[in-house]
């Protein structure tokens, strides 16, 4: 049986994300700087991750206090060695309607087959440009976008349902937005823009590197006839938009200009067991990991999970301005520790 829970603020929990381990094959400046992330820093031991039992057990829990719908993140997640195993257990969890995976595609054609085998459909893959100069200068490891494009073909040609998301910064990619519409609105992909957001502690954030909504959406008006799209549900992150004619839609993610805390309706845990409410929480979330491996029971973390939601409230975006940031000194989590 299903029990609602909602936090102080009304919002009920219908999301969990996972994160399946903080290390990454590419060094984002927005999530994992190379100057930070180089070749010496210490990534979490395996003992300290969640294993893949843990990581069900926690979700069948989830799933009785209202979640529907999992996403598994990183870091980059295709690097969880034999990650499709813990998709197979996830799909038999009772409640559980949608599982997804965030990825930034590189390691698709190795593990792809396999996950869809295990029975997952939706993949969102994270590719900040279609120009390959540009995309190498974001991603740092000289990765060509060309090759995350044959992965996405690939992707699509096994079954897979894709989303692409774009994070954009000012003088970085924004000159992208164009060309990238163009090429997934014929290949029938929706995509979706996502406004710089100041997650972390390390990715030289400020306001003045943020494209907002309203500056991308007048961009998009100049070259292509669009017209507005519905939510389909409560919590919905994106405004979407579609193309008049041939109907495929993209997105804008207002996560700094119009932000959207009173409807989020995520919980996350860390690669090592943690639980966060929010994207931009302090770094000490509340360690699940060690009460499990402390011997105790369901009822125990049932409990437990109840009462982390019914004391969160977290709306940091709504709280957000460029003196907060300046002046607040806020140890945030760092993106590869969480996801997206």
């Amino acid at each position: 049986m299903v029990e609602q829970i909602k936090d102080k603020l009304g919002r009920p929990i219908r999301d969990l994300r996972l994160s399946v381990t903080d290390r990454c094959n590419f060094r984002c400046d927005y999530c994992m700087p190379k100057e930070i992330f180089g070749d010496d820093f210490v990534f979490l031991p395996k003992e300290e991750l969640l294993t893949f039992e843990e990581m069900v057990r926690i979700s069948k829990l989830y799933a009785q206090l209202g979640v529907k719908k999992i996403r598994i993140t990183g870091g980059e997640p295709l690097l969880r060695r034999n990650l499709y195993q813990l998709i197979e257990q996830l799909n038999q969890i009772d409640g559980i309607e949608d599982i997804g995976l965030t990825t930034n595609g590189l390691l698709l054609k190795k593990h792809g087959q396999n996950l869809y085998n295990a029975g997952l459909r939706r993949i969102n893959i994270s590719l900040d440009a279609i120009d390959d100069e540009v995309f190498q200068a974001i991603n740092n490891r000289n990765i060509k976008a060309s090759t995350i494009l044959e992965q996405i073909d690939y992707a699509i040609s096994i079954g897979f349902k894709i989303k692409v998301n774009v994070v954009i910064q000012k003088g970085v990619n924004d000159d992208q937005i164009i060309p990238m519409i163009e090429y997934f609105k014929y290949k029938g992909i929706e995509i979706r823009f996502i406004e710089f957001m100041d997650v972390g502690n390390d990715n030289g954030w400020d306001f003045s590197k943020v494209v907002t909504k309203d500056e991308m959406l007048s961009m998009v008006e100049e070259h292509f006839d669009i017209e507005p799209v519905e939510p389909k549900y409560f919590g919905e992150v994106a405004k979407y938009y579609r193309h008049k004619d041939n109907q495929v839609k993209f997105g804008l993610i207002t996560s700094v200009s119009q932000s959207f805390c009173s409807t989020c309706t995520r919980a996350r845990l860390s690669s090592d067991g943690k639980f966060y409410g929010c994207l931009f929480a302090e770094v000490e979330g509340f360690d699940v990991k060690a009460l499990m491996r402390s011997g105790a029971s369901d009822e125990m973390l049932l409990e437990q999970f109840k009462a982390l939601w019914h004391i969160r409230d977290d709306r940091y975006s709504d709280e957000r301005t460029e003196q907060t940031v300046r002046n607040r000194k806020r140890n945030k989590i760092n993106m590869n520790y969480i996801g997206g």
